[in-house]
C-alpha cells in the first residue's frame, strides 16, 4: 500500500497545515470537516445503542488532577507546559481519562448502575516530538472517539466483548481490512519502574483478564512486553497504512490503578465497592482514523463519507432544458439526503467528468437531450460502471439507500 493519506489530503482539499498555526495542528477544511462529522454521527448512533451516555467535559484541567492520575510522573514528557491562571496551575488535557472520572464522582454511585459507560467526542493535547510527526497519523490535535465503563471486576469479559464487537463492526462498515490485535503489555524490570505506576499484583490481575477475555472470544493477538499504558495493559488494534506503517487505531485498556488513586467507589449490598475502569476508543481518533480511510481506499471514501456524492453533469449547461432537469434532480437528492453539486461551468462535458473523476464524486450523473425530456439520468459510477439510463427517482432512492445503509457498494 503506498497510498499517502497527505498527497491525498492535499488533492481532495480535506484538511491543511499553516505556519500560522501550531505545528502538529490540522484544520479541517470543509469537505474534511464532511467527511469527520459523519464519522461521527456514526460513532455516537453506535455508542447509543450499546448503553453509552455522552458527556462534554472541558479540555482543561488542574495540574493536581493529572498529578493525581499519574499523567504528570509518567506521562509528562507529552504534555505541553501548564498554563497559571492565577489560582493555580492549568494543563490542556493530553487525554480524557480524568474527566470523566469527574463525571463518575459528580454523586454517588450504586451497583445498579454498572456497568456505566461514558462517552465523549474529546479534543485532546499531546507534544509529539516535531520528528514524529506525520499529516494526521500523528498530529499535537486530535479528537478522540473515547469510552470508559465503570464496572465490578466480574463484567471485564462481557465488557470487552461488546467493545472488540464494537470495532469489528465499525471497519467493516468502514472498510477497514488488514487488522489484528495486540496485547500490550508491562515492561520488565528497570523499565517497569520508569514507566509504568507500581503494584505488579494489580498488573497480573488485569493482563490476566484481559488475556483470558482474549482467549475466550478466540481472538488472535500477539502479547507485545513494554507497549503497556503507564496505568495498565491494553488490547491494540494495529492497521496497516503506507509504506507498510502500522499503528494502532483502536484499544480496550484495563485499569485498576485510576479509580483507587481517585477513590471511586460504589454502593454495594455489603457495603462500598471499588469500581474498575475499561478504557477504549472505537474509532481511535478522527485523525488518524482519515489517515487509515484515505490510504486504504486510495481516496475512494465509501458513499456514506464522501464529501459530494453525487454531481450533475448537463452535457449543455447552457440549454434551458438540461440546466432544469440538472436542478431538479439536484435538489430531489439534496431532499433525500444526499450531497449534490451541479457542475455546469464553461468547460467540456469530457474536463468536468475528469474533475469529478479526480474528486472520487461516487455518483457522476449525465444529462443530455435524450435524458432531459424523458427524466432520466445517464449514471456513471465511480468504479467504472455505466448503469442504464434510470429515472431520476429511481436513483435517487437507489443511492440514497445505499448512502443511509453506510453500504461499501455504490449500486449493488
Amino acid at each position: 500500500m503506498n497510498v499517502d493519506h497527505r498527497r491525498l489530503g492535499r488533492e481532495l482539499d480535506l484538511f491543511a497545515f499553516d505556519p500560522l498555526l501550531p505545528v502538529g495542528m490540522p484544520v479541517w477544511l470543509p469537505a474534511g470537516a464532511v467527511v469527520r462529522g459523519a464519522l461521527e454521527r456514526y460513532i455516537v448512533e453506535a455508542e447509543r445503542a450499546a448503553g453509552y451516555q455522552h458527556v462534554y467535559s472541558p479540555p482543561l484541567g488542574r495540574q493536581q488532577m493529572y498529578e493525581v492520575s499519574g499523567h504528570w510522573d509518567h506521562y509528562a514528557d507529552a504534555m505541553f507546559a501548564p498554563i497559571e491562571d492565577g489560582s493555580g496551575q492549568i494543563v490542556v488535557r493530553p487525554s480524557n481519562c480524568p474527566h470523566h472520572i469527574v463525571v463518575y464522582r459528580s454523586r454517588r454511585r450504586s451497583w445498579r448502575e454498572l456497568p456505566l459507560r461514558i462517552a465523549e467526542l474529546g479534543g485532546m493535547f499531546r507534544n509529539e516530538p516535531s520528528g514524529s510527526l506525520s499529516g494526521l497519523s500523528r498530529v499535537r490535535a486530535m479528537v478522540l472517539n473515547d469510552g470508559h465503563h465503570f464496572l465490578d471486576p466480574a463484567m471485564v469479559a462481557d465488557e470487552v466483548a461488546l467493545v472488540l464487537s464494537m470495532i469489528e463492526h465499525a471497519y467493516a462498515v468502514l472498510g477497514l481490512s488488514g487488522h489484528h490485535y495486540r496485547l500490550s503489555l508491562r515492561g520488565d524490570g528497570a523499565r517497569y519502574c520508569a514507566k509504568h505506576m507500581a503494584d505488579p499484583e494489580l498488573w497480573d490481575k488485569a493482563e490476566a483478564a484481559l488475556a483470558a477475555a482474549l482467549d475466550d472470544l478466540g481472538v488472535p493477538y500477539e502479547p507485545v512486553p513494554g507497549e503497556a499504558a503507564f496505568y495498565g495493559p491494553k488490547i491494540d488494534v494495529q492497521v496497516p497504512g503506507c509504506g507498510g506503517r502500522e499503528e494502532s487505531l483502536s484499544s480496550v485498556q484495563l485499569d485498576y490503578h485510576l479509580p483507587a488513586r481517585f477513590e471511586l467507589s460504589y454502593a454495594a449490598a455489603d457495603g462500598a465497592r471499588q469500581p474498575v475502569m475499561l478504557h477504549r476508543s472505537v474509532l481511535g481518533s478522527m485523525e488518524r482514523c482519515l489517515s487509515f480511510l484515505l490510504e486504504q481506499h486510495n481516496g475512494n471514501l465509501p458513499v456514506w463519507l464522501a464529501p459530494v456524492q453525487v454531481v450533475l453533469l448537463p452535457v449543455n449547461p447552457s440549454d434551458p432544458a438540461q440546466a432544469r432537469a440538472a436542478g431538479e434532480v439536484a435538489n430531489a437528492a439534496r431532499s433525500a439526503g444526499l450531497r449534490v453539486e451541479v457542475s455546469a461551468g464553461d468547460e467540456q462535458l469530457g474536463a468536468r467528468m475528469r474533475r469529478a473523476r479526480l474528486a472520487r464524486v461516487p455518483y457522476r450523473l449525465v444529462i443530455g437531450d435524450r435524458e432531459a425530456p424523458a427524466g432520466l439520468v445517464a449514471v456513471n459510477l465511480r468504479d467504472g460502471r455505466r448503469l442504464p439510463p434510470l429515472p431520476a427517482p429511481a436513483f435517487v432512492a437507489g443511492a440514497a439507500a445505499v448512502a443511509n445503509a453506510r453500504g461499501l457498494d455504490p449500486w449493488p
